[in-house]
């Protein structure tokens, strides 16, 4: 389990680097592999989904039924249960409220000679939605198509796909399906892993190609949105999760100790830090996390976890706390103290930001309204969480009337001469040489 290591001392640096730096290694057979199955679909079409899926998901599937049926999706809806049904609409209406915000305007400008500029904000035309099954589509990801279709519905994009392996019988869990309906998806796929993201990005019979690819996946998946980028925009090449708490002597050891866990259970290659300048805080944290830890299903995964890539730092104050959070820039970062809006300033990476005992982690991956697919690896350093923007294309207008054009004629030419474009050059020319 955790010990507790003083920073600075080259114990805590040695481990401090080790967490920064994690990084999921790369079989090159696994990229590989992962190459093929792009080829194939990309070749076959239709055949190599249905081939990969009945290797893999669903033994009896057919083409016919790669899209999942108006039908199906209504009965999904007749399935749930109220209580759901009204969850899931809170839950939604929490993200609209939070992710309308963002919402851009296009803008122009003219000037008095002419001269007209702006840009235009419109959504891409269709975008693909990657939803993991999860233990054989048992668990459903329900909150990864509420995160990944509102921000989509938002920013207006007419045609939302989503993709998603089927169960062994080839059904899909009404659940997802009634929240795909409630974020106004336009199609399902019954197809999953790197084969479903070639699918989207390439097209095939069945599956009309999109223009973005979002949304999480084990290593075949997050390995094809790398391939395919280029041919379609993606959100983020998403690592495991991983949270990072500061924590002063006011902070409950038994609530810390549940939110390091809430991260460990993901995934072995998780991440827990805790970092305090209270010993008594940082020894009773280690001390509840074996006593919740046990009670855990996952609890093989969480130790894993924990003992590879967990550690707890005790610091001389909150700056130093700060500071060191800053150098791993982790995708969840809670501030358990007794004045968090204090801290929060001092804050310079991280995906998201939870202030105080009352907001764990949880909160902000189901309910709360912002985006819960963040950046991770250290990327917070320079990336931010999925929103509306990943939705939308940015187009220039220009417009030059002929007294601008022949102000900025001069000044134009010498600049592609200087490049070597004398085509360029040419283009401005021949109209400064039209008499009218």
């Amino acid at each position: 389990m955790l010990t507790i290591t003083s920073y600075p001392s080259p114990d805590a640096e040695g481990l401090l680097q080790g967490i920064a730096s994690r990084r999921p290694g790369v079989d090159p057979r696994l990229e590989q592999q992962v190459l093929e199955i792009l080829h194939a679909v990309r070749k076959d079409g239709d055949k190599a989904l249905v081939r990969y899926t009945r290797t893999f998901d669903a033994p009896d599937l057919d083409a016919s039924h790669l899209t999942v049926s108006r039908e199906e999706i209504r009965e999904a809806c007749r399935a749930v249960d109220a209580g759901f049904l009204d969850i899931l609409r809170r839950a939604v209406s929490n993200i609209e409220g939070f992710h309308r915000e963002q919402l851009r305007s296009s803008y122009f400008m003219t000037k008095p000679d002419g001269t007209f500029l702006g840009q235009r904000i419109s959504p891409v035309s269709a975008a693909g939605l990657y939803i993991p099954g999860g233990k054989g589509g048992e668990t459903p990801l329900i909150s990864s198509v509420l995160m990944n279709g509102v921000p989509a519905r938002l920013a207006g994009v007419k045609d939302i796909a989503l993709a998603t392996p089927p169960r062994r019988d080839g059904s899909i869990d009404p659940h997802l399906l009634a929240a795909a309906e409630e974020v106004g998806v336009t199609r399902i796929h019954r197809m999953g892993s790197a084969w479903a993201v070639a699918a989207l990005a390439y097209g095939t019979e069945s599956v009309p190609r999109v223009d973005v690819v979002v949304g999480p996946g084990n290593a075949y998946v997050t390995l094809a949105k790398k391939m395919v980028s280029g041919e379609v925009g993606i959100d983020l090449l998403a690592g495991p999760s991983e949270i990072l708490i500061i924590a002063d002597e006011n902070a409950n050891p038994d609530y810390l100790a549940a939110d390091l866990l809430s991260q460990a259970e993901h995934d072995p290659m998780a991440s827990g830090v805790l970092i305090t300048p209270s010993r008594k805080v940082a020894e009773q944290t280690v001390q509840c996390l074996e006593r919740q830890l046990n009670r855990l299903p996952r609890k093989t995964i969480a130790r894993e976890s924990l003992d590879r890539y967990g550690a707890v730092f005790l610091v001389e104050d909150l700056d130093t706390a700060a500071s060191l959070a800053g150098r791993i820039a982790p995708e969840h970062l809670e501030l358990q103290v007794r004045d968090p809006w204090s801290l929060v300033g001092k804050i310079e990476h991280a995906g998201a930001v939870f202030l105080g005992e009352n907001t764990p982690e949880a909160v902000g991956d189901y309910f709360a309204g912002p985006n819960h697919v963040l950046p991770t690896a250290g990327t917070a350093r320079f990336a931010s969480a999925l929103g509306v923007e990943a939705f939308l294309k940015r187009t220039s207008v220009i417009s030059y009337s002929r007294k601008a054009l022949e102000r900025d004629a001069e000044a134009v030419v010498r600049l592609a001469e200087l490049e070597g474009l004398h085509a360029h050059a040419a283009s401005v020319r021949i109209r400064l040489e039209d008499p009218r």
